[in-house]
């Protein structure tokens, strides 16, 4: 099937050869004409299967059709997308900016962290599409600046982050703005129990579309696991990043603390890199993913913020310094790469502490990741596994807190020694 196929207005037709595309993937394929037809969707895809232009694509084409707006008044808001981080919103924006270049339609990206003022001045100056996080949306509305009246479109993208990230309620709020007539996208790439039930809620008789569950990693992706102790985990990404055939690498760690480490690692041995993570500003973390998207810095350092907030055209190494918490994060991290059918290469470092983290993604995925042994570092499973355990200290005497809860010891001989983060 081509793009021809599923009866595109000319001008998104231009737009798309413009940009390379020519066969839609099985999400777009699914989804464009049950989005075009006026019917509410269900979408079930992992990340990298093109499920942003899925959804914008027909949007377009629906909001490019006359409206009855009557008079020379502020256009309305016609269409919103709420997404739970602010990389993830600016890139839907450029892409509603790609494939919308022949159209005259407007849209615009509102988040927090920012002086609101420039947002407020475009809203003022009339707008068709919105694509906000919840926070800033929210904030908005109760200033009287957004009006959701006149929503003829809502997609809710990445409903299962919002849910991670604690943003269910709010989005429940925006809802209830929303007048009741109106179409719905939802996208989801795995659908929790209390997904499921939003879903239902807002959704009228939906077409479903499924794609790759979350628990399978793209074929086209080759991954390969080394084992190697802590210790020489940065002389191990030395050693990768020596291979200059790797033009550019995205390589994720559990902390923000350890992201900025990694960054002067590599800065001491002459790599160009760059963190990306919660504690960074807006303006910095924008200027880092640019950076990296042209090519000035070789290597971007993240925290899971950007596991699915990425969207880097030819990227080709994605690499886990630390392996994640959650085993679905690991699907997510690798597929920044092998995008969209492209071919790509993940590299997933494993120390001791990692194991069991490493047994839930092959749990998960359904296979063992591919071992290298051909670097300097290698170091067995069986080793790694029996090392002699650090001696531990005599016992003392619990101590506890003033609150009467466990002492720092105890919880950490129970969770662990890990301050979390925020990611």
């Amino acid at each position: 099937m081509l793009f021809t196929d599923l009866k595109l207005i000319k001008p998104i037709l231009d737009a798309l050869i413009k940009e390379g595309y020519t066969k839609p993937t099985p999400i777009q394929q699914g989804a464009i004409p049950h989005i075009l037809a006026g019917r509410d969707l269900l979408g079930c895809a992992q990340t990298g299967t093109g499920k942003t232009a899925a959804f914008a694509i027909p949007m377009l084409q629906l909001l490019a059709k006359p409206t009855t707006m009557q008079g020379g008044g502020q256009r309305p808001i016609r269409a919103l997308i709420l997404t739970p981080t602010r990389e993830l919103a600016i890139q839907i924006q450029e892409s509603f900016n790609a494939y919308g270049a022949n159209l005259r339609l407007k849209n615009l990206v509102i988040f927090g962290g920012v002086n609101q003022g420039p947002q407020v001045n475009e809203l003022r100056r009339g707008i068709d599409v919105l694509v906000a996080t919840p926070g800033r949306l929210l904030d908005l509305m109760s200033q009287g600046f957004i009006n959701l009246k006149d929503i003829e479109i809502f997609v809710l993208d990445e409903a299962d982050r919002m849910l991670d990230m604690g943003f269910v309620h709010d989005v429940k709020r925006v809802i209830t703005k929303l007048p009741s007539k109106r179409q719905t996208l939802f996208f989801s790439a795995t659908m929790p129990g209390e997904i499921q039930s939003l879903a239902n809620s807002i959704l009228t008789n939906p077409e479903k579309v499924e794609v790759t569950p979350v628990s399978s990693t793209a074929d086209t992706i080759e991954q390969s696991l080394f084992y190697v102790e802590k210790d020489n985990k940065k002389s191990l990404l030395a050693y990768i990043l020596a291979d200059k055939t790797i033009e550019t690498a995205l390589v994720f760690t559990r902390t923000k603390h350890g992201a900025d480490k990694v960054v002067k690692d590599l800065a001491r041995i002459g790599v160009s890199a760059e963190a990306i993570h919660g504690n960074k500003s807006q303006n910095a973390r924008q200027r880092a993913l640019s950076n990296f998207k042209n090519r000035t810095t070789r290597v971007l350092v993240a925290t899971d913020i950007a596991a699915r907030g990425i969207d880097v055209d030819d990227l080709t190494h994605v690499i886990n310094y630390e392996l994640p918490d959650v085993a679905e994060t690991y699907v997510h991290r690798i597929g920044r790469t092998g995008r969209a059918g492209a071919s790509g290469i993940s590299f997933s470092f494993c120390e001791a502490e990692e194991t069991e983290a490493l047994r839930d993604i092959h749990k998960l995925i359904g296979k063992q990741i591919p071992v290298n042994e051909n670097h300097p570092y290698h170091v067995t499973f069986n080793k790694i596994m029996g090392r002699p355990k650090q001696a531990v200290r005599p016992q003392r005497p619990p101590q506890r807190s003033f609150g009467g809860g466990r002492s720092n010891a105890e919880r950490n001989r129970k969770y662990g020694s890990k301050e979390p983060q925020r990611r």
